[in-house]
């Protein structure tokens, strides 16, 4: 029979990353992918909280595998976590991302709860992960180096008289179907295992396993390209315009693949001593409706803050922002590494600013976002482990 105890531990348990994820669908994944649709009034910002919030849950479920075992099981060698230093990790987090949310400034969920969860595991007696830290710490500081240049660039090229958007348009149509096509998803892969579209197709061809990804990736662009190329030459404005949905939905998707895992990761080690049955998939559609309700009831007020205090966007602007955001977050999707979409997002809208004067941006707030960012870590790693070195020290008086 099991233990009342145990069984209201798990409750609680299940409740803190039940929580963690409506944080985090409130501020990251829920403002992010639409803010910049919503600047250039492509949409409204009820509309831009009640997709993003479907999307994310689709994204989580077949896509947030990868970051979520990260988060569970690659971050401290040694022992496992505890339901109470899962409970801990989630509810010190949580509540550092929700004053964030509710004081209009983004928090950086990756560097809140990865902290957090460091720091209850350290308590714990576990020994530092440091090949994780090593790729961790190397894709947050690369992440607006690598975002600002690309996103400047085609700001210039987008707002450029000289350049027909008949050719830049598909061309970046073609960019966004290869990344596609070789997106990884649980569904399509066997034995638990993702796989992408063009790996799937590709192995139908005879043309061996990258041969085949190539042909099909290549394929893709292409469709993606005439696509967009007709859409063009038949109305302009309107094309502009939904390019950049198109854009939005596909980073509102990647962002529930690369924030489910923050919410639900430290319950995977839980999932085995759980008294029934419980698959990743199970973990990851919790943590995919706690960030559809989060983003449904509280989005609007972070989309709002992303919209009017850092820059006043238009479609060419928002569209430049987009695709370089959606390709650095693929890449960490892909790698497992949990990425911070605020950091991704605001280091890419700094950039546009730049790019057409640096009077549209407010240079206050960034300042005071990267400050947030920074205490983040610091916040999560100190707390977590003072927190549970004091449950311990109680549980010990007792």
């Amino acid at each position: 029979m099991v233990d009342l105890a145990t069984v209201a531990l798990f409750v609680v348990a299940i409740g803190a990353s039940f929580f963690a994820a409506w944080t985090i669908g409130a501020g990251s994944s829920g403002s992010t992918p639409f803010a910049p649709a919503v600047g250039a009034h492509a949409m409204t910002t009820m509309q831009a909280a009640f997709v993003v919030g479907l999307l994310a849950l689709a994204g989580a479920v077949l896509q947030g595998g990868a970051i979520t075992e990260t988060i569970g099981e690659g971050l401290i060698d040694g022992p496992s976590l505890s339901p109470v230093a899962a409970v801990l990790a989630l509810l010190i987090a949580s509540a550092y991302i929700a004053a964030g949310v509710f004081k209009g400034y983004p928090i950086a969920t990756a560097f809140a709860i990865t902290g957090s969860v460091v720091g209850v595991g350290l308590a714990m007696g576990g020994d530092p992960a440091w090949r994780t830290y090593t790729g961790l710490i190397a894709y947050w500081v690369l992440t607006p180096i690598l975002v600002a240049p690309p996103v400047y660039v085609l700001t210039k090229a987008l707002r450029s008289e000289r350049v027909q958007q008949s050719t830049i348009m598909p061309l970046l149509a073609a960019s966004v179907g290869l990344v596609v096509a070789n997106m990884e998803f649980l569904i399509l892969g066997d034995d638990g295992e993702p796989a992408s579209i063009a790996g799937v197709l590709g192995s139908y061809l005879p043309l061996g396993t990258y041969g085949g990804i190539a042909l099909v990736s290549l394929v893709i662009a292409i469709i993606g390209a005439w696509l967009s190329f007709k859409d063009t030459t038949r109305d302009p404005a309107g094309s502009q315009r939904r390019f950049l949905l198109a854009l939005g939905s596909l980073v509102a998707f990647t962002a529930g693949a690369g924030k489910v895992g923050l919410a639900v990761g430290p319950l995977l080690p839980l999932a085995g001593e759980a008294p029934v049955t419980v698959t990743l998939t199970h973990v990851l559609l919790l943590g995919g409706l706690g960030m559809l309700l989060g983003t449904w009831m509280a989005s609007p007020r972070m989309i709002k803050a992303l919209t009017q205090d850092y820059s006043m966007l238009g479609p060419r602007r928002s569209i430049a922002i987009l695709i370089p955001s959606f390709v650095i977050a693929q890449v960490g999707v892909f790698l497992g590494l949990p990425m911070s979409f605020n950091q991704i997002f605001i280091s890419a809208i700094a950039a546009t600013g730049y790019a057409v004067g640096a009077k549209s941006v407010s240079e206050r707030k960034l300042l005071i976002t990267a400050l947030a960012w920074i205490g983040s870590i610091i916040f999560g790693l100190a707390v977590g482990f003072a927190a549970f070195t004091g449950y311990e020290l109680l549980s010990s008086l007792r």
